[in-house]
């Protein structure tokens, strides 16, 4: 609030934030939680070879969900599988299916919740799953057609042949925007030209908050 932001998008650990008191806080200081973003440590993947990890992690998921509807908020970004896991657990097919498994019946509880889910795609190094925004584009149908994306400018920059064409072509699918820059820093402190990114993005129709 001192530094002038007017929302934020929350870390998605539910047993951290008690929702009447974060939502007290929140309001104290007129700031908005706009969502939140699951945070896929070690035993959260939705593609996980372990059953039971998938069942534990699509739970975990929708306790985020249920997080975001108590402080007020509208979307949940969504990344499916463990970050900084690179190696796959079964082939591509397979995990797939795992995928679309667990999101349906994510994508059924953020419909009652009244909350949108964002797929992230992040890059290589990050992920063996969901790099682009034509995968997420692709999952999010198989999912939903309310189902939308978070693209992220930092990944963005590296899997994309083309950013610019990257975030017209999700379009009115896109739900949120994670903004660093191509180094990872701040915007502002790498080569990233931000008037381009902003009017790209006004180009798509997108209207939500830079997170």
């Amino acid at each position: 609030s001192r530094l002038g932001y007017e929302g934020i998008e929350i870390m998605g650990e539910p047993a951290k934030y008690e929702p009447k008191e974060t939502r007290a806080l929140l309001n104290k200081f007129k700031v908005q939680c706009w969502g939140a973003v699951t945070i896929m440590l070690k035993s959260r993947d939705l593609i996980h070879g372990d059953k039971y990890i998938r069942i534990g992690s699509t739970e975990y998921v929708k306790d985020c969900i249920t997080l975001v509807k108590e402080l007020g908020g509208e979307i949940l970004t969504l990344v499916p599988s463990e970050v900084g896991k690179i190696t796959p657990m079964a082939d591509p097919e397979t995990e797939w299916a795992w995928a679309v498994e667990c999101l349906k019946p994510i994508a059924d509880h953020a419909r009652k919740q009244k909350v949108r889910i964002a797929l992230e795609p992040l890059n290589r190094f990050e992920t063996n799953f969901l790099n682009r925004h034509d995968q997420a584009l692709c999952l999010a149908d198989a999912v939903g057609p309310d189902v939308g994306v978070c693209l992220d400018a930092f990944h963005i920059n590296i899997e994309e042949a083309d950013w610019k064409q990257a975030i017209r072509a999700t379009g009115e699918r896109l739900l949120d925007f994670h903004v660093a820059d191509n180094n990872r820093r701040p915007a502002g402190q790498g080569r990233y030209d931000w008037s381009e990114v902003i009017s790209t993005l006004k180009e798509a129709g997108y209207q939500g908050p830079l997170t």
